[in-house]
């Protein structure tokens, strides 16, 4: 625990703000949640995990087939990033891209740690993101997949909402500014 007259010192390095805390970087695939995540890693100083790190590998062949995951494919894989969320706010907090696209989801992603947890939302138009999934490479998640995502995503209603239309660093100076409120 730090001494409280230390407090203002690590307000301006924003660490204040984010002891324990685990911040979800969601959306559906495309959105920049990597990209976000470990801008908003670096400006805070604590570690960054990308969900699709911990996918088993039949639902990343799956998906490289062009073939959506359904409930019962996500559940390990999200009981997994809840296991790993745990151990980080155990210590300093933590950054986890992950498309948590449906309450349920975001639910077990959540269990056990609902003080601790900051939904980050990224949003865009399928189109937007439809194109800057077409200019990447080396993604095993097939554009062709992007409609199913929409599809069975459930806008949360208690994220922080951000366009992707901004800048990543707009986008970390916002989640900072919306979670110091």
């Amino acid at each position: 625990c730090l001494p409280s007259y230390l407090f203002p010192i690590f307000a301006k390095n924003k660490i204040s703000i984010t002891l324990n805390k685990i911040f979800y970087i969601m959306g559906v695939s495309g959105t920049g949640k990597t990209t976000v995540g470990k801008a908003l890693s670096e400006e805070l100083e604590i570690p960054f995990f990308d969900g699709d790190d911990f996918h088993p590998d039949a639902n990343i062949q799956k998906m490289a087939a062009g073939k959506a995951l359904n409930d019962k494919d996500r559940k390990p894989w999200l009981e997994r990033l809840n296991e790993l969320a745990k151990t980080e706010s155990a210590k300093e907090g933590a950054i986890i891209a992950c498309s948590a696209l449906k309450a349920s989801y975001r639910n077990l992603l959540s269990d056990g740690l609902k003080r601790q947890v900051r939904w980050v939302f990224l949003e865009g138009s399928f189109e937007l993101i439809l194109e800057r999934m077409q200019k990447r490479s080396g993604h095993f998640m097939p554009p062709a997949l992007l409609r199913s995502q929409f599809d069975t995503l459930e806008v949360p209603e208690d994220a922080i909402t951000i366009s992707i239309l901004a800048k990543p660093k707009e986008i970390v100076n916002q989640v900072l500014k919306s979670d110091n409120k």
